[in-house]
């Protein structure tokens, strides 16, 4: 009816001793029918309006949301409070949940999302309640009031001489879901008068934090110490001195370094006026009588124990065992996943090798021992489903040991089946490349007239070592059939090519030596300087002139800049 507002046929099949109804329904009496119902909708928007303060002209737009936002009487209702009409943009089904989810990225270190500015605020006013002494009888005070924003901190000032407690409460029981509106008490422990028998002040530092839950997070006792007039100060109080003296210099300091950045003044000049204005203060002390020495006044902040004795809350024995029987819990179901595993990893190899032994593992696996590790199989699936439904993770590793000890072996020859070829190729290749080295040393190549015989004749030596054993393993694994172990594996062959390797291609690949072309020799009578060489040529034909050269060196330096 919220999409059509004709009559609509109403039908209800054996209503009462197998009576069926019939009959028509508009919008237009179905809306008459919740009257009552539609008028509680203007209520909240009332309260909302008066929370915040806000008349209906300050308001720019109206967003709806959730199922109720698809109703046309509820829309017609919000539209005419407002006096503007809805708005419609965001997913009715989607909207909140998004905001769950961004309101917990932003409060996740794990996430990092652009800035929005979300305040919270204390649905329920917060007040505390405690003994007066003054008045002999109870004080209370709102400390959060409805709506204010959250998390928020207030520190409670209390003059005290002995402990006293302090009792949480909504003072609205009217607005509460639940009938006790106390939260709990907090007592404030080791609350001592001072030593002139004055009450003590103390201060209370209450809380609701992030997630709207109150609390007292910390108490202090300030605790006044005075000297007696005309005591000559400790030494440990000098520390003191010389901490207030400094922070006073740094003050100074500061408010010197503030006023030359807006004079922009003479470093010099500043300096000559302090010392004169230091001058002047000395002078006038000197000059001014002395006066009596005042006592000094020292505080002490001192933390206190809070005692916490809240409602509904569970007590630290209790929650420390459930938070055991938790994680005793969760231990379990570690170990039952595990076991789980492990029987699923014996149910996987099974199947895996039942369909391997009549496929790609046929022809490595002698017909005998196919047929016993098939019914090793099948006796191992239908101990599964029997006696070992339920056994321990132990079990079920020790049974799938056991079938693998029959079928990796099996995996093994195919495995050298398709890697030796590789590795023999492989072999083979460097035999040739090394073997052609070597003949063209006896050939007298120039390529490798450098290298050294004896270690050609070495070189040779390996190479017809490597192949006789090769072609001696080739031979032999070619009469063994492919269900029997190989007689070499894959393994050993690499081996043996990183032997041949390692001895002979330091030896063939040794570089030639460079041949360094004849100097040229220079003429012994030269007509005159060539190119400036003057110095140089009468340096090397006058020995004793060879300190002069460097002074006559820079005096020529013009001339070849000109050059």
């Amino acid at each position: 009816m919220s999409a059509n507002s004709s009559d609509l046929p109403l039908n209800i099949e054996c209503f009462m001793n197998d009576i069926d109804v019939s009959g028509k329904l508009n919008r237009a009496k179905f809306e008459e029918f919740c009257a009552e119902l539609l008028a509680k909708v203007e209520a909240p928007l009332r309260s909302i309006m008066e929370q915040t303060r806000l008349k209906k002209d300050d308001i720019y737009a109206v967003e709806i949301m959730g199922g109720a936002s698809r109703i046309p009487a509820i829309k017609e209702r919000i539209s005419k409070f407002f006096g503007t009409e809805l708005s419609t943009t965001l997913n009715a089904d989607e909207a909140v949940a998004r905001g769950c989810a961004l309101q917990c990225a932003i409060l996740s270190p794990a996430f990092k999302v652009r800035e929005f500015s979300i305040t919270e605020v204390v649905p329920y006013p917060i007040s505390l309640k405690w003994t007066s002494a003054a008045d002999e009888g109870i004080s209370d005070c709102e400390v959060f009031p409805k709506n204010h924003a959250a998390p928020f901190s207030k520190v409670l000032t209390f003059y005290r001489r002995e402990p006293f407690s302090l009792e949480a409460y909504y003072n609205n029981p009217k607005e509460l879901p639940y009938p006790d509106p106390t939260m709990g008490q907090f007592n404030i422990q080791k609350v001592v008068p001072q030593p002139s028998g004055e009450s003590s002040k103390v201060k209370v530092k209450v809380r609701v934090n992030v997630h709207g839950v109150f609390s007292v997070s910390s108490a202090s006792l300030v605790e006044v110490v005075k000297s007696a007039e005309g005591e000559e100060p400790m030494e440990t109080d000098t520390p003191a001195k010389e901490d207030e003296n400094k922070m006073q210099v740094d003050q100074e300091v500061q408010k010197a370094q503030g006023d030359d950045q807006k004079e922009h003044a003479d470093k010099k000049s500043d300096t000559e006026d302090m010392e004169a204005s230091e001058d002047n203060k000395q002078e006038e002390k000197k000059n001014e009588p002395p006066q009596a020495k005042k006592a000094k006044v020292k505080t002490k902040t001192v933390d206190l124990p809070i005692e916490n004795s809240l409602h509904w809350q569970l007590a630290s024995e209790t929650l420390n065992l459930l938070v055991e029987n938790e994680g005793k819990m969760i231990m379990q179901d570690k170990l039952e996943k595990e076991r789980n595993d492990a029987k699923n990893y014996v149910e996987e190899y099974v199947y895996e090798m039942r369909d391997k032994l009549h496929g790609v593992l046929e022809n490595f696996v002698s017909e005998a021992d196919r047929d016993s590790f098939s019914l090793k199989l099948e006796d191992t699936e239908n101990w599964l489903y029997e006696e070992g439904e339920d056994q321990q993770k132990q079990v079920y590793i020790d049974k799938l040991a056991e079938l693998k000890k029959l079928g990796e072996p099996i995996q093994n020859r195919l495995m050298e089946a398709e890697e030796r070829p590789k590795a023999l190729n492989e072999l083979g290749r460097q035999i040739q490349q090394y073997m052609k080295v070597v003949g063209a040393y006896k050939a007298k190549d120039e390529l490798y007239d450098h290298l050294d015989e004896l270690e050609v004749m070495k070189v040779e030596k390996q190479v017809n070592e490597t192949m006789t054993w090769m072609n001696n393993k080739m031979n032999l694994q070619s009469k063994q059939s492919l269900s029997q172990d190989p007689v070499v594996k894959a393994q050993e062959i690499q081996a043996k090519t990183k032997e041949l390797y390692s001895a002979c291609n330091h030896v063939v690949t040794k570089p030639k030596p460079k041949v360094e072309p004849p100097k040229e020799e220079t003429p012994a009578e030269q007509n005159g300087p060539v190119n400036g060489q003057e110095g140089s040529e009468a340096q090397a034909g006058n020995p004793e002139k060879g300190q002069a050269a460097p002074e006559n060196t820079e005096a020529k330096l013009p001339e070849m800049d000109i050059d």
